[in-house]
C-alpha cells in the first residue's frame, strides 16, 4: 500500500460532514487532513447541485493547492452532473451510494486525475444525447453523436468505463482487450480531440453531449 491520499471534507451541513468523515475513516488508502494541511482531494457533500454549491466547488478548486473534488450529492440529475464537471468536479456520487468502497474508489481516481460517475447516470446522459439532446447544442434528430464525433463503439465502451473510475487492467478484462489496446484507445481519443488526459476526455465528452 502506498502513501495515503490526504483528503479534506467540505459540507454545508455539519451532520453530513461528520457522516462523510466517518466513512473516510474506514478507507485505509486515504487520510483526513488537519488544520493548515493541504488536501490532495476534497470530498464535498451537498443536498443538491445548485448555484451556491457550484460556487463553493469553484472556490475549493481555486485554492492554492488546487485539490481535486469529489462531489457527493443527495440529488444528482444529468444537468447538475454536467454543471459540476464543468465547474471542476473529478468525481460524482449520490449520497445513498457513497459507501466505503465507492467513495474510496472515487477519491483515489480523482487523485490520479481520473473521473468517476454513477453508471446509471452515464446511461441517462447517453440516452439523452442519442435522442439529440446535446449539451453543447442541438443536433439533427436520429443523428448518433458518437458517430458524428468519429468515435467507434470500442472507443465509446472504453470511455464509459474510464468515466466509471476503472483502471486500465480492469477495462481490459471487462472488454476482453489487452491493456495495451486500452491504453492505445485512450491515447487516440485524447490526441484526436487535443485533450490533456483521461479526466479531460470524460469531461469533454459530457460537455458536447457524448456522455
Amino acid at each position: 500500500m502506498g502513501v495515503p491520499v490526504p483528503v479534506d471534507v467540505v459540507a454545508f451541513d455539519p451532520v453530513l460532514e461528520a457522516g462523510t468523515k466517518s466513512t473516510l475513516f474506514a478507507c485505509p488508502e486515504v487520510c483526513l487532513t488537519g488544520a493548515g494541511e493541504a488536501a490532495r482531494v476534497v470530498v464535498m457533500t451537498v443536498d443538491q447541485v445548485g448555484r451556491p454549491e457550484l460556487d463553493v466547488l469553484r472556490t475549493v478548486r481555486d485554492a492554492p493547492s488546487r485539490p481535486d473534488v469529489v462531489l457527493v450529492a443527495g440529488e444528482l440529475a444529468p444537468d447538475g452532473a454536467l454543471h459540476a464537471i464543468a465547474a471542476g468536479a473529478r468525481g460524482l456520487l449520490r449520497r445513498r451510494e457513497a459507501d466505503v468502497t465507492r467513495l474510496s474508489r472515487a477519491v483515489l481516481a480523482a487523485s490520479r486525475g481520473d473521473c468517476t460517475l454513477p453508471p446509471d447516470l452515464l446511461d441517462r446522459l447517453l440516452e439523452r444525447s442519442g435522442a439529440g439532446g446535446r449539451a453543447g447544442g442541438g443536433s439533427d434528430e436520429g443523428t448518433d453523436p458518437w458517430a458524428a464525433a468519429g468515435l467507434s463503439d470500442r472507443e465509446r465502451s472504453v470511455l464509459r468505463l474510464v468515466a466509471d473510475g476503472h483502471e486500465t487492467n480492469e477495462i481490459a478484462k471487462q472488454l476482453c482487450y489487452s491493456p495495451r489496446t486500452v491504453t492505445s484507445v485512450v491515447h487516440d481519443i485524447t490526441q484526436r480531440f487535443r485533450l490533456r488526459n483521461r479526466a479531460h476526455a470524460v469531461a469533454y465528452a459530457m460537455r458536447v453531449g457524448l456522455l
